[in-house]
């Protein structure tokens, strides 16, 4: 935080790491929101057709994705895909001592190479995280009017009144917190990277393990926050 606040952000590295978070993450977060948006329609529209309640598949499932499903999944994609190249880039960074090559030339690895990743980590994941929640949305409606017959528009009008702006916050926000984990986590195992080509390996096997527990854990805690009390979505939407 004291690096990201009073020193000079490098714009060109940044810009380099949002392209391989945002962009090139894009496709495979689509592709896991939207196949996971199918499988949670056909196992909840099965069963809420048996109770006369098939018009509120939609909100059921827009719910499930904004609030958890979304965030969580997009992150532990990220997580695989960025945070493990992140430890292993600067790890072999580290091992082959180009990061005191830097500190030669006088340039702060922090402000180099951890500060670009974080502010492409915070930035991307909610962006891709909204996408997928479209994504998603759009599979359950695909399998909800072609296999159970639930007509479109039933369909978009039990996820307009089931969801709330607050809950696309509240997915932003831990979209924003999980990018931060990520990046932070990956860079730190990378900067104390020990021991040739196995310590690469362990380090970043390591900073995905941490990264994973780390977004579980702050997503139980940031729900635990967010969502306290008694929910009205349901009965707002029946």
């Amino acid at each position: 935080m004291l690096h990201l606040l009073t020193r000079k952000i490098n714009r060109r590295n940044t810009l380099d790491q949002m392209a391989a978070v945002g962009p090139e993450s894009l496709l495979i977060a689509l592709l896991t929101a939207g196949f996971v948006g199918m499988v949670f329609t056909i196992q909840v529209a099965r069963e809420f057709i048996n109770l006369g309640a098939g018009n509120v598949v939609g909100g059921v499932l827009a719910l499930s994705l904004t609030r958890e499903l979304g965030p969580v999944l997009t992150a532990v994609i990220v997580t695989g895909r960025v945070g493990s190249a992140f430890a292993a880039e600067i790890g072999t960074m580290q091992v082959t001592e180009q990061i005191d090559a830097l500190l030669m030339l006088k340039t702060d690895p922090i402000d180099y190479l951890v500060i670009p990743r974080v502010i492409a980590c915070c930035l991307m994941l909610p962006i891709l995280t909204i996408l997928s929640l479209v994504t998603g949305i759009i599979g359950g409606l695909l399998i909800a009017t072609t296999m159970y017959g639930i007509s479109q528009t039933v369909f978009l009008e039990s996820v307009r009144h089931f969801l709330s702006l607050w809950d696309i916050c509240s997915a932003a926000i831990k979209a924003f917190v999980f990018g931060a984990l990520i990046a932070v986590i990956g860079t730190s195992w990378g900067l104390t990277t020990t021991g040739g080509a196995k310590g690469v390996g362990q380090s970043t096997t390591t900073a995905v393990v941490t990264a994973l527990l780390a977004i579980f854990v702050v997503n139980f805690l940031m729900t635990w926050i967010m969502f306290q009390g008694t929910g009205s979505s349901v009965l707002k939407g029946l």
